[in-house]
C-alpha cells in the first residue's frame, strides 16, 4: 500500500528534530536555509533507500505493450529499472476503450431516451443506464471472430433485460443481438458471447429501454476469439543470436507466427519477442520494478508505506547533522537509518520458500515411548 505522508510532513519531521521552524502549505515555496536544505535531504534519503535494493515490493508495477505485426523489439517504460522476465504473457489486445468505467464513461457515446446515462462510482466504477443507450466503435477485421463479455447489475430487482447489440452502426444487430437479464440482484449477471465482424468498424451498443430500474454495466470487454493467453519463455540474448536470429532476419512473412519467447535487448532498454508477430491484435502484459520520481510539491507522497517513513527521516537527519558538522549526532542518525533498512529488508523482502503439509490423516505408530512417539506417514 502506498504511503500517505506528504513531502511537507516528512520535512517537518526532520525540522522538528533539529528544533527548527517548520513549514506550512503556505510557506512551503518560500523556504529558506535549513528548510530548503531539508527538502533536498528528504529526496536524497528516499533515493538512498530506494537504491539500497532493486526489488522493493512497493516499486513493483505492471504494464502492457501493444504488438505490431512484424515488429520484434519494444522499449521499456520511462520509469523502468528492472523487468521481471518470468511475468511476460502474450494476451489478446483489449479493443474497447474505457470498458472498465474506472473513473468516468468517456469514450462512450450516449443515445437519449426518457431517462439518463451517467457514471456510477459503485464497485470499481460503472456505466448507469436508465432508458438510455451507449455505444462505442472498435476496429475489427472482416470475418474475424471475437469474444465479448459484459457484466451488468440491476439496481432495484425489476428484472429488466439489457440489450447488447453488435453491428455496423450504433444499435446495429448485424453481428449480435441478445439480452442480459439479472436474476441474482446482489451478484449481477455476465454475458459471454461471440460474434464475427462483417466490417472494419464494429459498433458495441448497450441499451436499457426502461425507466423502471437502473442497469449498471460493470465492464465491457472485446478481444479476438482465437488468441489464447501464453506465457513467453525467457531466453538470453546470446541464445537468441546463436539459435533464433537467422530465422527472424529472413525477409519473408512465412515465418511470422504467434510469439513464444522474450529476450532482453543488448542495451537493456527494451525487449524483443520471437517469432515475429503475425498480427496486430496481440498485447504483452508484464511486471517490472520502476524508478521513483523526486518529491517536489508539498502534497506529494511516497510509494513507500507509512510504517517505513521513519527510515527516510533518519537518513535526512544524518545529512542535516553533517551539514552542521555535528558528527556524533550524524553517526547516531545513520546507525538508526541502517537498522531501519535491515528491518525493511526483513519485513518486505523475506519470503516463505517452503510448503506446509496439510494432510490430516497422519498415523502414529506404536513404536517409541509415550514421551517420544515415532510418527509414520
Amino acid at each position: 500500500m502506498a504511503g500517505t505522508k506528504t513531502y511537507l510532513t516528512l520535512i517537518n519531521n526532520v525540522l522538528r528534530e533539529l528544533n527548527e521552524v517548520e513549514l506550512t502549505s503556505s510557506t512551503f515555496s518560500a523556504s529558506r536555509g535549513i528548510q530548503t536544505a531539508t527538502k533536498d535531504f528528504i529526496n536524497k534519503a528516499v533515493n538512498d533507500l530506494y537504491t539500497a535494493e532493486v526489488q522493493w515490493p512497493w516499486l513493483y508495477t505492471s504494464t502492457t505493450q501493444d504488438v505490431n505485426s512484424g515488429q520484434q523489439e519494444y522499449t521499456f517504460p520511462t520509469a523502468f529499472r528492472v523487468a521481471d522476465f518470468e511475468s511476460f504473457y502474450l494476451i489478446s489486445k483489449e479493443l474497447v476503450t474505457n470498458g472498465e468505467f474506472t473513473s468516468n464513461i468517456n469514450s462512450w457515446t450516449t443515445i437519449a431516451g426518457a431517462g439518463s446515462a451517467s457514471y456510477s462510482s459503485n464497485g470499481n466504477g460503472r456505466l448507469r443506464l436508465n432508458d438510455y443507450a451507449a455505444h462505442q466503435s472498435i476496429s475489427t477485421v472482416v470475418n474475424q471472430s471475437y469474444r465479448i463479455q459484459v457484466r451488468v447489475l440491476d439496481s432495484n430487482s425489476a428484472g429488466q433485460p439489457l440489450k447488447v447489440q453488435v453491428g455496423t452502426a450504433a444499435e446495429g444487430t448485424q453481428n449480435l443481438n441478445t439480452t442480459l437479464t439479472v436474476s441474482d440482484f446482489g451478484k449481477g449477471a455476465i454475458l459471454d458471447a461471440t460474434f464475427t465482424a462483417t466490417s472494419q468498424t464494429t459498433f458495441i451498443t448497450l441499451n436499457n429501454t426502461s425507466t423502471a430500474t437502473n442497469l449498471d454495466v460493470d465492464f465491457v470487454r472485446v478481444s479476438e476469439k482465437d488468441v489464447v493467453p501464453t506465457k513467453l519463455q525467457f531466453i538470453s540474448y546470446a541464445n537468441y543470436l546463436q539459435g533464433v536470429i537467422h530465422r527472424d532476419k529472413v525477409n519473408s512473412s512465412d515465418h511470422y507466427a504467434k510469439p513464444k519467447s522474450v529476450y532482453r535487448t543488448q542495451d537493456n532498454l527494451g525487449f524483443g519477442i520471437t517469432p515475429l508477430p503475425d498480427r496486430d491484435s496481440y498485447q504483452i502484459n508484464y511486471q517490472y520494478y520502476k524508478s521513483h520520481t523526486e518529491l517536489s510539491s508539498a502534497t506529494d507522497t511516497l510509494d513507500l508505506p507509512d510504517i517505513y517513513s521513519d527510515v527516510v527521516v533518519n537518513r535526512a537527519k544524518y545529512y542535516a547533522y553533517k551539514l552542521r558538522s555535528d558528527i556524533p549526532s550524524a553517526n547516531i542518525a545513520n546507525a538508526e537509518y541502517e537498522d531501519g533498512v535491515k528491518r525493511v529488508r526483513v519485513e518486505a523482502l523475506n519470503k516463505q520458500d517452503y510448503m506446509k503439509d496439510t494432510r490430516t490423516n497422519l498415523e502414529m505408530s506404536s513404536r517409541g515411548s509415550t514421551s517420544n512417539p515415532v510418527f509414520t506417514y
